[in-house]
């Protein structure tokens, strides 16, 4: 059955994980013109593509370990990574457009008001080189060892992720609680595999 899949995931075409990943912001799009988004559409528009944004850098955060486990999706990972990083670069958009209509000193003013927008912003930096050096043009420039550690950045835009959007919600939630487990999962079993080789037994 991985078999099978493996050999899916290998003829997928990248376009095509590009082109479903994008529906969700044609969806939110789609809702908005049609006055679908309720009472405050801007929010939903900002709510949406930061969730997006941050459920396609957790399924970034997947592919080695499950890599692990013999499913094999190595190939999209930078389909998924952009697609993680274009939807967190328009959910900051819609907050300094749509939300604070280019009102700059509201939006440096917002900086000291709500810290979980610097988390944010934090996360968002941390992606930006990865975004610059995800092509193969990079990764030869670079040298594979210096663009691995490099790209250790996805870690730290990952745990600012869910960090901002744990201080975001105002009023307790599961959902943001779940991404933070999630992502500790994913982190903590790569320490026990970095630390595994080198563990004696007692």
């Amino acid at each position: 059955m991985l078999a099978q899949v493996n050999g899916l995931a290998r003829r997928l075409p990248s376009w095509a994980v590009y082109s479903v990943g994008a529906l969700p912001a044609l969806w939110l799009l789609w809702l908005a013109i049609n006055n679908g988004l309720g009472a405050d559409p801007v929010k939903a528009i900002e709510r949406g593509l930061g969730e997006r944004g941050l459920q396609f850098l957790v399924a970034s955060l997947c592919v080695t370990p499950l890599r692990w486990l013999g499913l094999n999706l190595i190939k999209h990972r930078r389909a998924i990574g952009l697609l993680a990083f274009g939807y967190i670069v328009l959910h900051l958009v819609a907050w300094v457009w749509l939300d604070m209509g280019l009102r700059w000193s509201e939006i440096v003013a917002d900086l000291y008001k709500r810290q979980y927008i610097i988390v944010g912003m934090l996360g968002l930096l941390a992606m930006l080189p990865l975004a610059v050096t995800s092509s193969n043009r990079a990764i030869r420039a670079m040298g594979p060892l210096a663009w691995r550690r490099l790209h250790r950045l996805a870690y730290v835009a990952g745990i600012a992720g869910v960090v901002h959007y744990l201080m975001l919600v105002k009023v307790w939630s599961a959902e943001p609680v779940i991404y933070a487990a999630v992502v500790a999962v994913l982190l903590g079993a790569r320490v026990l595999k970095a630390v595994a080789p080198v563990a004696r037994p007692a």
